[in-house]
């Protein structure tokens, strides 16, 4: 059901943004919503193996496709042409003649794994079945016409592992799921060596073999507590160890490598405060060259002497955090993203054996003639001593005094929110908005006694957590107590609904696919996350035994507390949150006669991926904050 928005609240809004606004502040020219959410002019660009070919995602008459190129030549030219959703995930094969990439349908998860021959033209679906889930196990250079692959194609539950021959498109099952194995690892030699059981409790075993005929021999326990902050990352060369982010008698993941034989443990790296992010392997022993930690911005701490140098001339090239993410096979040819708060992201190919780097392109160059703002690493204490962390971005050439805001609150709840270019920041800054995000409890990368902390808190002390960080804003002098939005989705559209049922905070809140009922929210999961219920029922609550705590915590059981207008929205095809999540809430509101609005898509699933949903989206959600909060509205 769609409720217009009638012309009258876009003329108060705008009536309110020059009450609001006048004096000396000064925004700066308004930033088209096209510019911002529309398709990227390119993005995702990758070498091909054996460094012959660049290649890139960018628009084909609006649809985002993939482009190859020669690294020498400007003959780039579109490899595939979709004309719906957009290839959004892709990589190279071995070979560097088969580019692979997923597709679902609509936003519903049900990915197919297609590859594409550039020299012939053809594409094939490898798994062209009804209702299945594709999974990327592993890619291995010295394998290059083949991948490991997990499909639950005999029960939709289970994902078992098959090799595929991307030149013939046969598939060979090389492991069997017997009913509890949740994650599978390959060694150095192509084989299923690891595999991730989930436990009753909802706790990880980490088994291993010492081959594929041989049996599953236990190595180690995750108990449900750090299950979140601990996995299996690779085998080393020799297949005698794996490396693991382990929280084991930590509060924090640290990188370790583990003896199979003999369970011996050593320490590779760690931080007392964070986890372990990102791990760079060399390419030929697997041995650990880097490691990231996630503080307010990206920090790396390089092990390997080999790379010491060349990390230094990278991190020079921009201001922003860098990536390595993708190189040619020797390892000689690395392509570099930097991303930056106030400004595109940058690509740069950087070439070792010389020594010089190469600027490739923004994604969206258009970007660089705009005013951003800047986000602002704080923290502050919650209500019961935790010390919390987040991002506040001012409005630019606003003084900082009783500023409308905007409460963004990041999904999950199970990650987190970063340093860097985002287009809602800038989107909200760039109406007059303060934005504001906040790690909650429960978020990742604190350490597992930070996000254990948010256990069983959904509309708890997770909740205060948002409240505290507004409340630090508004005894600032920052905010305006009386213009303050919350806005989500997910997790954060379940905190958006949350933040009107029970807080008298906020003037207005925008769900984006957020739960409603937690008890039927936790009732209707993808077929392939039930063996994982048990973790939901720790981190959430147990339908049954929690079930009141659960239903005082759903904003559908306390509409009557609701007296703010809402904007809802929502993908039919989702798998994750599904309609009738949105669809309660709704009946709800209109029971009540609550003020409310509900955008609704046919193709979309958890996320709007076309740019014309995306914008239509985005386009009502300005509307609706410029009505309430009183910024600035594009036409």
């Amino acid at each position: 059901m769609r409720i217009p928005c009638p012309r009258i609240g876009i003329i108060l809004g705008l009536l309110g943004l020059i009450s609001g606004f006048s004096g000396a502040d000064t925004l700066p020219e308004l930033i088209p919503r096209e510019v911002l959410f529309g398709n990227p002019e390119r993005s995702a660009p990758l070498i091909s193996p054996d460094g012959s070919m660049f290649s890139y995602r960018a628009p084909l008459e609006g649809v985002m496709n993939i482009w190859v190129k020669n690294i020498d030549r400007d003959n780039a030219r579109p490899v595939t042409s979709d004309t719906g959703r957009g290839i959004q995930a892709y990589f190279w094969a071995g070979d560097s003649r088969h580019i692979i990439y997923t597709q679902d349908e609509d936003g519903n998860e049900n990915f197919h794994l297609y590859g594409l021959d550039i020299q012939t033209g053809q594409t094939r679906d490898y798994t062209p079945f009804d209702d299945v889930k594709v999974r990327l196990v592993e890619q291995n250079k010295l394998f290059p016409d083949e991948l490991l692959i997990s499909v639950n194609l005999d029960d939709p539950r289970l994902h078992d592992v098959y090799l595929l021959d991307i030149n013939s498109g046969d598939l060979e099952l090389v492991a069997m799921n017997p009913g509890n194995i949740v994650g599978w690892m390959a060694d150095a030699d192509f084989k299923i060596r690891a595999a991730l059981v989930i436990r009753a409790d909802g706790g990880f075993d980490l088994v291993t073999r010492s081959d594929e005929k041989s049996e599953w021999e236990y190595l180690l326990t995750w108990d449900w507590e750090n299950n979140m902050s601990s996995d299996p990352l690779k085998f080393s060369a020799d297949g005698e160890h794996i490396y693991l982010r382990d929280s084991r008698n930590y509060n924090t993941a640290r990188l370790v490598k583990v003896e199979i034989a003999s369970g011996d443990l050593e320490v590779i790296c760690h931080d007392p405060v964070y986890d372990v992010s990102r791990v760079r392997f060399e390419n030929e022993t697997n041995d650990v060259q880097a490691v990231s930690f996630e503080k307010a911005r990206t920090e790396w701490v390089v092990l390997d002497e080999e790379i010491a140098d060349d990390f230094e001339r990278v991190a020079a090239l921009d201001e922003g955090d860098f990536l390595v993410y993708d190189a040619d096979i020797t390892d000689s040819i690395w392509m570099v993203s930097f991303s930056n708060d106030a400004g595109p992201i940058s690509y740069y190919v950087y070439d070792r054996g010389t020594d010089e780097a190469t600027f490739l392109y923004h994604q969206n160059p258009i970007l660089t003639e705009y005013t951003f703002a800047r986000m602002e690493p704080f923290s502050f204490t919650a209500r019961d001593g935790l010390r919390l962390h987040g991002y506040i971005s001012f409005p630019p050439g606003l003084h900082r005094k009783d500023i409308p805001m905007v409460l963004l609150v990041h999904g999950g709840p199970w990650s987190r929110d970063s340093w860097g270019y985002n287009p809602e920041v800038q989107w909200l800054t760039n109406r007059g908005y303060i934005c504001l995000q906040v790690n909650y409890r429960g978020s990742e990368g604190y350490g597992k006694g930070f996000l254990n902390a948010g256990n069983k808190e959904w509309g708890g002390k997770m909740q205060d957590d948002l409240e505290d960080a507004v409340r630090w804003t508004i005894k600032k002098g920052y905010a305006d107590p009386d213009r303050v939005a919350i806005f989500g989705a997910s997790y954060g559209g379940y905190a958006a609904l949350a933040g009107a049922a029970f807080s008298d905070l906020f003037c207005c809140a925008v769900d984006i696919f957020g739960p409603c009922n937690l008890l039927t929210f936790l009732e209707v999961v993808p077929a392939y996350w039930k063996p994982l219920q048990a973790i939901m029922y720790k981190r959430v609550g147990h339908p049954v035994a929690d079930s009141a705590m659960l239903r005082e915590r759903s904003p559908l059981f306390n509409v009557e507390g609701i007296e703010i207008p809402l904007l809802i929205a929502q993908g039919a095809n989702d798998p994750r949150v599904p309609m009738t999540e949105s669809e309660q809430i709704v009946e709800a509101l209109e029971d009540k006669g609550i003020e409310y609005k509900y955008v609704f898509f046919t193709d979309e699933g958890h996320g709007f991926t076309r740019p014309e949903n995306r914008l239509e989206f985005y386009s009502e959600a300005e509307r609706f904050l410029a009505r309430h909060l009183g910024g600035r509205y594009e036409e």
